[in-house]
């Protein structure tokens, strides 16, 4: 089994993508495909950079931050590398959360994809579920539909559930150098399209989630 993750995206500081301060990775490719995701750009397997686990992990501790959430694509199409990469984030004192848009029960059975089980292991928060366009969230920070569910899967880190009733959702919009524009963050699409319209150039759309 490899060693790398396929990174599509990594953003180093944000409060956008988990409870305080994180660091943020998004993997490239993913099996689940759900209709009106934000990231098809990150459905196929072919692109992303590939690290190696413990770079990866050298990275993100490095950061100031608390820890580090998983995005996509799919976490869980890479789940050995990942629980390689979460198990020494944690053993530096940080908290891991993931995302994924299977759910709890599929993840811990029969046909759970493979190392789902060490994932999960050194996950600490988990937001697991598809993404369903017909019943989006507007109460919930982080999530999209009304259907994924946060799991806490480690008792020992309950602050990261603390006040998820009364945190609103953020959007982080970054424009680089060359005028590339970046949204990280949950935000339903007519709204994003108001932002942008603000900008004075009208920029291609790309969300990261």
């Amino acid at each position: 089994m490899s060693d790398l993750v396929p990174v599509a995206r990594y953003l180093p500081y944000t409060v956008a993508e988990g409870p305080g301060p994180r660091t943020a990775v998004w993997v490239q490719g993913c099996t689940i495909r759900c209709p009106g995701c934000f990231n098809p750009h990150m459905w196929g397997f072919t692109g992303g950079d590939p690290v190696p686990a413990g770079e990866l992990a050298a990275r993100i501790v490095a950061e100031p931050t608390g820890g580090v959430t998983f995005l996509g694509g799919e976490p869980f199409d890479h789940a050995g590398p990942l629980a390689a990469v979460a198990a020494r984030v944690r053993a530096a004192g940080r908290t891991v959360m993931t995302f994924t848009g299977h759910t709890l029960s599929r993840l811990r059975g029969p046909d759970a994809p493979p190392a789902a089980t060490d994932l999960l292991a050194a996950t600490d928060l988990l937001v697991a579920g598809p993404f369903d366009r017909d019943r989006l969230d507007v109460s919930r920070p982080w999530v999209g539909s009304t259907n994924q569910e946060f799991v806490l899967l480690n008792p020992d880190r309950p602050e990261l559930l603390d006040g998820l009733g009364e945190q609103p959702d953020r959007v982080e919009i970054e424009v680089d150098a060359a005028g590339r524009v970046s949204v990280n963050g949950w935000a339903r699409l007519d709204d994003l399209d108001r932002l942008l319209a603000d900008l004075p150039v009208r920029p291609a759309r790309r969300t990261d989630g």
